[in-house]
């Protein structure tokens, strides 16, 4: 019998170099409290976020995806057409086909690296990691661009009490790189389908075509009490299935940088954890809000501006929400 061919790649993979780009616009608690019927205090007290970042008009995900793309690419130090593959996390694309991601190669010159999306909501740039690092260590790509890029103001309806008034745009990326040691830990990931209405549209696309101007443009709303219990709870477990997958315990641990959904959350997750009082945690969410698929990304690039002597330390990242699904992992900063 004839054997095929097989590729093999690298012993291990790590990120080599983020990117960030965040919507324009300041946009504050008091800016959005009238048609919610709410104060600045509450939304503080109750999810701690001060003001969100949040997109022109005339700016959409994929704009947002190229600058954090080329400012990783750039940091990286190598060509674009190096890239062997590039993967865009988002629930932000204007169109059902073709992908973000087949754009952007084009816009950052990648082409003719495969690319394609994953709609894997807040969890997405976990799941792009874990592609990525198997992508490398098994010989399909030397190099990865993994996105996270979100538009979320276009499905934020401003009366809505459960999600809108947390939603920012912006975008995160990474560049992965082969490493002669693991920098990218075994993934924790998976989903639970039995609470897939929980987060998520409040309408189809289908109803919204024959709604006949009656039905209003889908837009993102949740079931805050049910997602703050299963995020406590069953997150920390898949947090500290990850950690003991990647054969370390959080005293080992340089950050935290979790899925920025609500700052109440991020905190509780850590006193599951029992962090250590050394362990820096990313709290991006404060100045930037929900971003989604990009907020891992978003807040590694912010918590290695505010403490670079993390880089070459031990993170890690957890991502959650719609579907419901989730993914962690560690991985090594650059």
């Amino acid at each position: 019998m004839t054997a095929l061919h097989q590729t093999v790649g690298r012993a291990g993979s790590r990120i080599l170099a983020y990117g960030a780009a965040r919507g324009s616009e300041v946009v504050t608690n008091d800016d959005i409290v009238g048609p919610i019927n709410s104060s600045d205090e509450w939304i503080r007290q109750r999810t701690g976020v001060i003001a969100r970042r949040r997109a022109t008009a005339d700016v959409q995900a994929v704009d947002l995806a190229e600058e954090a793309a080329k400012q990783a690419i750039e940091a990286a130090g190598i060509r674009p057409e190096q890239i062997g593959a590039v993967l865009v996390s988002t629930i932000s694309n204007t169109v059902q086909t073709p992908s973000l991601a087949a754009l952007l190669t084009d816009r950052v010159g990648a082409t003719p690296a495969p690319a394609y999306d994953i709609s894997a909501a807040c969890a997405g740039f976990t799941y792009g990691i874990a592609q990525a690092d198997s992508f490398i260590r098994t010989g399909l790509a030397e190099y990865v661009l993994v996105v996270g890029a979100e538009k979320l103001s276009d499905y934020a309806k401003p009366t809505d009490r459960t999600i809108s008034f947390l939603l920012g745009d912006g975008a995160g990326a990474a560049v992965l790189g082969p490493a002669d040691e693991p920098g990218v830990s075994p993934t924790v990931w998976g989903s639970d389908g039995g609470k897939w209405d929980v987060v998520g549209m409040d309408s189809t696309l289908g109803a919204y075509r024959d709604g006949n101007g009656e039905v209003d443009w889908p837009t993102l709303r949740q079931e805050g009490p049910t997602v703050f219990r299963w995020a406590v709870w069953e997150m920390a477990k898949v947090a500290q299935q990850a950690l003991d997958a990647a054969g370390i315990t959080a005293d080992d641990l340089a950050a935290f940088i979790p899925h920025q959904a609500n700052m109440r959350i991020i905190d509780e997750l850590a006193k599951q954890l029992k962090l250590p009082a050394h362990v820096a945690i990313a709290r991006d969410i404060a100045l930037t809000g929900n971003t989604s698929a990009a907020s891992i990304p978003l807040a590694a690039h912010a918590l290695l501006a505010e403490h670079p002597e993390l880089s070459g330390g031990l993170a890690l990242q957890i991502g959650f929400g719609a579907g419901l699904v989730f993914g962690a992992q560690v991985v090594r900063l650059p």
